[in-house]
């Protein structure tokens, strides 16, 4: 082989080593599309969606597992079968998880829909469906490098017996669970998303379309959000969560090292100095990209009676009704959910909120319990240690009054005694007690004495809520 071409050939090759995302690390991806629903209208897209989905990120890099009509049981061997797969493949290991089909909020919990559910009853759900919180502890019990959940799942509630679900889904914080974790709803918390006329959902089509374009996957979701915007005419805005610390892009190397530190916030009177004189179409894009209350609230004091001014309204009331019932189910207390309530007395939450607020109203302080010292009377410090229930424990020397004894001539010679554990003090006799001999068979007198609380506490990662009431919480994450 010539020179030069020796040369081609070695530069042909870096770039195609670089040309493959995967060349330096490993991408696994699940994608389930859930289309065939059987006690309510199925939904067109998911399945398609799934498809479309597995070609990008099989072009982009990634190891994809498909699966498509998945039943509960189904779906939870498919997450625990990538699990191995992703714990197999070692540390270095970027874990996607794409899902589309029905989503639920039910008493603040996330929840993706198996096709074969017939709720009657808001209970239901957390027996009959998969928590999404428990797909996310799943992905984080194994060591990853990061962990990326997209859902298209945002879809209407299609039970109608399910009168006191929320609207679309709650606020999942990736900063409040294990770092390196990126989450991307098809809509904004609280909102629902459009299953689409086309042959995809308008989530996953703009998402096909900018996962091919070059750049950090922060960028790349903004440009989903646009697209989704437009697409929609305002009506669905999808949003997203991050704690990563690295670089990833779909296409393209990634820039080696930690994530630069993330850029400040900007305050709403910076944002209404960019703002003003730029015409309503191009300042909604910029509010769109951001996605934060400050460029939002910026924008509608300074378009407010614009469509979008309207729509940019709507979304930043739900967005903050959102965030605080965020933190009431967080905090998970009776007085949490009635501050939520005095704030928002009406709207899709509302039922939920008494029906928590009523379970929690009669719970104990378990803070004020766990703080409270305990108080042990004097004559019982004795009693205070732990002692072991099977041996009785010593009993202090006691002094016992007898009645006073005639004094005897000194020179009269004593008696040997017969009980040699009674001595004469001064007149007073002391008692010493034996302990009783051992016994082959405990016999407890009463019940043991117990010292302090048993108190089990779940995580609520994710912003999940933690206690219990009967019911299972996890978190997280």
């Amino acid at each position: 082989m010539s020179r030069p071409a020796l040369l081609t050939a070695i530069v042909l090759s870096a770039i195609l080593s670089h040309a493959n995302p995967a060349s330096a690390e490993n991408r696994l991806a699940l994608v389930i599309g859930q289309s065939a629903y059987r006690s309510v209208p199925a939904l067109p897209n998911p399945a398609n969606d799934a498809r479309a989905v597995t070609q990008l990120l099989t072009d982009s890099g990634f190891e994809v597992s498909s699966a498509s009509d998945l039943s509960q049981n189904e779906m939870r061997d498919k997450v625990s079968e990538f699990a191995g797969k992703v714990a197999a493949k070692g540390a270095d290991t970027v874990a996607l998880v794409f899902y589309a089909g029905h989503g639920l909020q039910i008493d603040g919990e996330n929840f993706l829909v198996p096709v074969d559910v017939d709720p009657k009853r808001e209970a239901d759900i957390p027996i009959q469906a998969v928590r999404l919180n428990d797909i996310l502890n799943t992905l984080t019990s194994v060591p990853t490098r990061m962990r990326i959940v997209l859902l298209d799942s945002c879809r209407n509630n299609p039970f109608p017996e399910l009168k006191a679900a929320g609207h679309g889904l709650a606020i999942v914080d990736a900063k409040v669970g294990v770092p390196g974790t990126f989450l991307s709803f098809s809509t904004s918390p609280g909102a629902e998303a459009e299953d689409g006329n086309g042959v995809d959902s308008p989530y996953t089509t703009a998402l096909l379309a900018a996962a091919k374009e070059p750049g950090p996957i922060e960028e790349t979701f903004k440009r989903v959000r646009l697209s989704v915007n437009k697409a929609t005419e305002g009506r669905q805005t999808p949003w997203d969560s991050s704690s990563l610390t690295e670089d990833f892009r779909f296409s393209g190397p990634a820039v080696a090292g930690p994530k630069l530190a993330a850029t400040p916030k900007r305050t709403v009177e910076q944002w209404r100095g960019d703002l003003t004189g730029k015409p309503v179409e191009v300042a909604n894009e910029l509010i769109v990209a951001d996605g934060t209350d400050e460029a939002y609230e910026a924008f509608v004091g300074l378009y407010p009676q614009t469509p979008f001014g309207l729509q940019a309204r709507d979304w930043l009331d739900r967005h903050r009704r959102m965030v605080a019932w965020k933190n009431a189910v967080l905090i998970n207390t009776a007085a949490g959910y009635r501050a939520f309530l005095a704030q928002y007395p009406d709207s899709d939450l509302t039922a939920t909120a008494r029906k928590l607020e009523e379970r929690l109203r009669n719970r104990p302080d378990v803070a004020a319990v766990v703080a409270a010292p305990v108080s042990v009377p004097a004559t019982n410090v004795a009693l205070a240690a732990p002692t072991c229930p099977c041996t009785t424990p010593p009993q202090p020397l006691k002094k016992v009054d007898l009645p006073a004894k005639k004094r005897t001539d000194p020179d009269t010679p004593k008696r040997a005694s017969s009980t040699p554990s009674r001595r004469v003090i001064d007149e007073d006799v002391v008692v010493v007690r034996r302990p009783p001999p051992p016994r082959d068979v405990y016999e407890p007198s009463g019940p043991p004495i117990g010292i302090g609380i048993g108190i089990g506490i779940g995580g609520g990662g994710f912003g999940g809520r933690s206690g219990g009431e009967g019911m299972s919480r996890r978190g997280g994450y």
